[in-house]
């Protein structure tokens, strides 16, 4: 699948909007391509607190529950349709659900892919 694909999917599920006072869903979505060729969605949850959580996270979820953890591609959007790469939270996360996360792909902005291990060169173990 082709990264322009899985931005139609990613945009396709944003939804930016108030969901309490104090609390936003919806302004960052991500589709993720897993070794097995399925696309998991998310999108973020911004709390106050920092109780919310990123849209890969979100995506990883129903990742892990489809029983999959291995990541070929991913790919965020920002509410606007700008590409944007993931936080180094997200980048640690993907990197730590599959000992071979570090070779997937990440488009981090338009026509700009690198590898989790172009974007956490110098890992722990």
């Amino acid at each position: 699948m082709k990264f322009e694909e899985l931005y139609n999917i990613a945009k396709s599920v944003l939804n930016p909007k108030q969901i309490s006072k104090n609390s936003y869903a919806g302004s960052v979505a991500v589709a993720i391509l897993s070794d097995n060729g399925k696309v998991y969605k998310g999108v973020c949850i911004d709390t106050p607190c920092s109780m919310g959580f990123c849209a890969e996270h979100a995506a990883i979820a129903a990742m892990i529950t489809d029983g999959e953890s291995r990541v070929k591609k991913v790919i965020a959007v920002y509410q606007d349709g700008t590409i944007i790469p993931p936080c180094g939270r997200c980048r640690e996360f993907i990197c730590q659900i599959h000992d071979d996360n570090y070779k997937c792909e990440v488009m981090v902005k338009d026509n700009t892919v690198l590898t989790i291990n172009d974007l956490l060169p110098v890992r722990w173990e």
